[in-house]
């Protein structure tokens, strides 16, 4: 049964900057992030994606202004957020299982005086929400890359956040891990009804998965569907190819976008 208790509406962004060193590396950001979409974030490397994420996240300062909106425009006080980074630096030999890790978030309890079973049931929960509850006692360290971003998505996900942020989450994550963990984000944007931002260097999977999207340099340089941001001269601009260049693929049953062939018509399939 859905869960449509968000109290958030959108994240309005109004001319959000950030400075540091005397270098921009943001300026005058105005975009919302709704709650039941997904939003992704593309541009170059340098282009401010992570620089806007911490300034979400309120880790750098920054001018403009950041607002919590409900559904009447009235300031929600307090945001429930949800973090799933690239990658997590640890010592992989450690003698840690993907149950101990979940439980010393979950728990005051330190973990090697045991797992109580209300814990071990609350992370079998979180787990299952993420299709990962078979990974309850594997060691940390022996996670594949899709694995690990489960473990960390069912983190950022107990209890369920008003606004997820995934900053490049699958980056190196192999074809069958990628989907099943955008798979789940989709589901769980639907089942929570939470606003949910990406990073994301994949146009392909950007124009899949994505509800709405916003390319970034700095500022903002165009945003909307991703049909319409994918047809735009500023996109053009950026990656060098535009909507007319692209060609769509059954891949796995889905419809994957890859640069089109030289010789291709627009009937090519």
């Amino acid at each position: 049964m859905a869960d449509n208790g968000c109290s958030l509406c959108r994240i309005a962004l109004d001319k959000v900057s950030v400075t540091r060193g005397g270098q921009v590396l943001l300026q005058d950001v105005s975009m919302h992030i709704h709650c039941g979409q997904l939003t992704v974030l593309i541009g170059q490397n340098g282009a401010g994606k992570t620089t806007l994420i911490r300034a979400l996240l309120g880790e750098l300062p920054h001018g403009g202004a950041i607002r919590h909106e409900d559904g009447e425009d009235r300031i929600v006080p307090r945001l429930r957020t949800g973090y799933v980074p690239q990658h997590l630096d640890f010592d992989k030999e450690m003698p840690v299982t993907v149950e101990d890790f979940l439980a010393a978030a979950f728990t005051r309890r330190p973990v090697w005086t045991g797992v109580s079973r209300r814990t071990r049931e609350k992370v079998l929960a979180a787990l299952r929400s993420v299709q990962g509850e078979e990974l309850a006692k594997r060691p940390l360290g022996r996670c594949s890359g899709g694995e690990m971003q489960r473990v960390l998505l069912a983190l950022a996900i107990t209890p369920a956040p008003d606004l997820l942020v995934l900053d490049e989450p699958v980056s190196g994550v192999d074809h069958n891990g990628l989907k099943m963990f955008l798979d789940t984000v989709v589901r769980l944007k639907e089942q929570h009804h939470m606003a949910i931002l990406l990073v994301s260097h994949d146009l392909n999977l950007v124009r899949q998965y994505a509800d709405h999207v916003a390319l970034l340099d700095k500022t903002v340089l165009v945003q909307g569907t991703p049909d319409a941001v994918y047809a735009s001269p500023e996109f053009q601009r950026v990656f060098g190819v535009g909507a007319r260049n692209l060609t769509s693929r059954r891949h796995h049953g889905a419809e994957r976008w890859n640069p089109r062939v030289s010789g291709e018509t627009e009937g090519d399939a």
